[in-house]
């Protein structure tokens, strides 16, 4: 296990992590699209003649990296800007890490939209390795669709292995591949770690799966039919880990009709409802604040029962119905808005209900041009995938705002639910 906690000593390792970082880094910077080399990069990427970043992106980035490890502990941050390579930043942060590794900062988004970091004593992390390398004793491969730079895929695809005694050559990187090529790589024991929209597109192109193989789930719920095709293709079984950037996992289920149960480092706090307390390596407590409701079935098994801080779940990604909505009325053209999720029948996406600023506009023009608006101002999961138009925002009998179904883009009405 202390192989595990050395992890930046695997250079193929800590270049997936920036890589990683990189790509989301940029990606945020450029919320009107990217486009980027499909992983793996190679050592000589260079940030700017590469990838195009300007002075204040690469600042970002790299101020993002050193954040992100810590590297103001050892000082080395200010060699990442002149020094703007992919294998050049994995030897500063080599040489970072070597100085100093006991914690890092992962990022998630706050109840307001904006990113906020969450720091992890490199030991906590390490506990949680420990019940996950006895979970998934025995794998003898790891395909990853997730990035390693967060939390989740920071311990599945970076810890994890080497806890299993996998080395590079069994980490298989599926991301920006079809679901497809899942099904063409498969072998006896392998650990697919993925997500719940992945899981759901892989569910449709799986004909079936070699005997041994476990799949693993997280960053939302993962919808009961989705869980059941998977299984149904074959898949020894899918579990489901729950937890956030702010806590690492909590708890485990292997059948989504099953409560999750917590790890052993967890338990119910006495005093908080939703609260949790967690046993350091040093025997020490600390309090946690779930960001979901927690539904308890016995002393140790919950069920989550909904967000407290009103994020909703788009391809696995926490996005913010408020933020949008408040993104939708610095548009001109528009005089109130309303965003949600879209029903399961509707799809998976967001869906927006828009009160135009001038009567009679032609809405088929002012929804392009929304389209447009929101390809540069929101991120790839935050965009509203459908448009519906009317006088006044939807609302119920008792005046309380109400859900719509999807019309027609031309429709000036919506029927209230």
């Amino acid at each position: 296990m202390r192989n595990a906690a050395s992890w930046w000593n695997d250079e193929q390792a800590l270049q997936r992590f920036i890589c990683s970082l990189v790509a989301s880094e940029l990606a945020s910077l450029r919320p009107g699209g990217l486009a980027l080399p499909g992983f793996p990069w190679e050592a000589g990427l260079h940030l700017v003649d590469d990838l195009g970043a300007d002075s204040l992106e690469l600042l970002g980035i790299a101020t993002a990296l050193a954040e992100s490890l810590h590297m103001h502990e050892s000082g080395f941050e200010d060699y990442l800007l002149a020094r703007p390579t992919i294998g050049e930043w994995v030897q500063i942060a080599q040489a970072s890490l070597q100085h100093f590794s006991g914690k890092l900062t992962f990022r998630t988004s706050g109840s307001t939209g904006q990113p906020k970091p969450c720091c992890h004593p490199l030991p906590l992390l390490m506990q949680e390795v420990v019940e996950l390398s006895a979970l998934f004793s025995g794998r003898r491969r790891i395909l990853c669709a997730v990035p390693g730079h967060h939390i989740y895929g920071f311990l599945f695809t970076i810890l994890l292995p080497r806890a299993l005694g996998i080395d590079a050559s069994g980490i298989i990187d599926l991301r920006g591949s079809s679901p497809a090529r899942l099904a063409n790589e498969l072998k006896e024991g392998d650990l697919v770690v993925g997500h719940p929209e992945f899981w759901r597109a892989a569910a449709r192109l799986l004909p079936s799966v070699p005997a041994g193989v476990i799949g693993v789930t997280s960053t939302a719920p993962c919808p009961a039919e989705v869980s059941q095709a998977i299984e149904e293709a074959g898949m020894h079984k899918l579990i489901q880990v729950y937890g956030s950037s702010e806590t690492a996992g909590i708890g485990w289920r292997d059948s989504s009709t099953s409560p999750y149960r917590l790890f052993s480092h967890w338990k119910k706090s006495a005093e908080a409802h939703h609260g949790l307390l967690r046993m350091q390596p040093d025997g020490q407590e600390t309090s946690y604040t779930c960001q979901d409701r927690l539904q308890w079935t016995g002393p140790r098994e919950f069920l989550p029962a909904g967000r407290m801080d009103n994020a909703v779940q788009v391809g696995g990604i926490n996005v913010f119905p408020a933020r949008v909505r408040d993104v939708l009325l610095q548009h001109p053209e528009v005089a109130d808005a309303a965003v949600r999720l879209m029903r399961p029948e509707e799809g998976a996406r967001l869906k927006a209900f828009i009160v135009a600023r001038m009567p009679g506009i032609d809405h088929a023009e002012l929804q392009q041009r929304l389209h447009s608006w929101v390809t540069e101002h929101l991120t790839t999961a935050e965009r509203p995938k459908a448009f519906t138009f009317g006088e006044q925002l939807p609302k119920s009998s008792m005046e309380k705002d109400a859900d719509w179904l999807i019309t027609p883009s031309l429709r000036s009405t919506a029927d209230v639910q």
